[in-house]
């Protein structure tokens, strides 16, 4: 894995700030499957309001990697642009390792102007971290969370 700090002039990345809610809902997901890596993506419309929308992970070692389930993840951006909501993170867990990208999660991030919010599950406590993913690596971007939840409930599938 190839993280690196930002380099002189480039300054820091914005913060991700994601309601208290949002990011509780994503943690929960990630505690229902501790052995599994679970995965989704987080939109937000332009009036503030965020969804959440789970994709099953369909990976030959859902263990140690996840991959989207096509056509929930086709769905899911469907909806997103029927909802005018632009998409800003893919979430997913990590059961045993920390929450940095994997030379694995480098290789398959195919978005890069969402950002990448790795949950991980080795520790007592699920932490959650943001990443700014990019062709020399992994930046991390600070994490804020405020207290209310502007939304409609977690988009589930249909």
């Amino acid at each position: 894995m190839h993280t690196r700090r930002p380099a002189d002039g480039e300054g820091v990345a914005a913060p991700l700030r994601l309601p208290r809610g949002l990011l509780e809902s994503v943690l929960e997901h990630a505690r229902t499957s501790p052995r599994r890596e679970v995965c989704g993506l987080i939109a937000r419309d332009r009036n503030g309001r965020w969804r959440r929308y789970p994709v099953d992970n369909v990976a030959d070692q859902p263990e140690v990697a996840f991959e989207m389930d096509p056509r929930q993840q086709i769905g899911a951006f469907r909806r997103m642009r029927e909802r005018g909501e632009t998409l800003l993170a893919i979430y997913h867990s990590h059961p045993d390792s920390p929450a940095r990208p994997s030379a694995r999660d480098l290789a398959a991030h195919r978005y890069p102007e969402a950002l990448c919010l790795i949950v991980s599950l080795s520790e007592p406590r699920p932490r959650p971290r943001a990443w700014r993913i990019g062709t020399d690596g992994a930046v991390p971007v600070p994490l804020e969370v405020s207290g209310g939840w502007r939304t409609v409930a977690p988009e589930w599938r249909r």
